[in-house]
Order: structure tokens, then sequence, then C-alpha cells
């Protein structure tokens, strides 16, 4: 007897996409004492409420070829840590309360963004600046 088993494609794109995403960039911050960490404040906007209306947060700066590990609704507010060509590196909160997300302070060492709040990798061309 001979058996034959078909998965469907849905069920293995996933899997196989995750496993060869390129691996995650950290989001940096700091570097000058005299500046914030993270010296510009955005919102999400641009959005096409009749498309997916959301901001795929990336685990890096180059799109699909990264993981989405987070969606951003219009409105949401980010603090700008890091540009790469049409790439924003950001910080941002989970919810509209929480804690302090450290940024809005001079850190005088560069180094990855490790919390407490999330960081990730969004497109500019869905982010406006608010301040700084």
């Amino acid at each position: 007897m001979i058996l034959v088993l078909s998965l469907a494609p849905s069920l293995v794109a996933a899997p196989l996409a995750a496993a060869i995403a390129a691996p995650a960039v950290p989001v940096r911050y700091g570097g000058d004492a005299a500046r914030d960490a993270c010296d510009t404040l955005a919102t999400v906007t641009g959005l096409d409420p009749r498309g997916d209306n959301y901001l795929s947060v990336r685990s890096g700066p180059g799109g699909a070829a990264y993981r989405e590990q987070d969606h951003l609704r219009g409105g949401q507010q980010v603090w700008i840590c890091e540009e790469r060509g049409v790439w924003l590196g950001i910080v941002y909160r989970r919810s509209t309360t929480g804690a302090d997300c450290g940024v809005g302070m001079p850190r005088r060492r560069a180094g990855p963004y490790r919390g407490p709040c999330r960081a990730g990798w969004v497109h500019s061309r869905y982010v406006r600046t608010i301040a700084g």
C-alpha cells in the first residue's frame, strides 16, 4: 500500500518563510550626550482603510525579507531612533498607556534598544513627524 500525503501550500509556506527570514536587525538608540536617545516623535498615518489598514513592523529594514513582528494602526505614536534609507527604526508602546520607553533623555552610548517598550522597523511612507 502506498500512502500519499498532500499539504496545503499555506501550511508549508508560513513555516518556510519564517525559516528563511533574514536575521533581525536591532533598532539602535542613543550615542549623543546632547540629544534625546530617540529625538523624533511621530505618528502612523496614510494607511489604506480599504486595504489591510495597518502598518507592518518588521524585524529589519528591508520589507518582506524580514519577519513581520507586529502591526500598528493609524494614529499610533512612535519614536524614531534610526533611519536606513526609507526604513525607520522605531520604539513604540503596545498600548496608549504604559511605561516610559526611556528614549526621551540623552544616552551617551549608542546601543540596541531592549525595552521596556517594543522596537522594530517601518517604512517611512506611513510615518509623519510630530516633534523633533
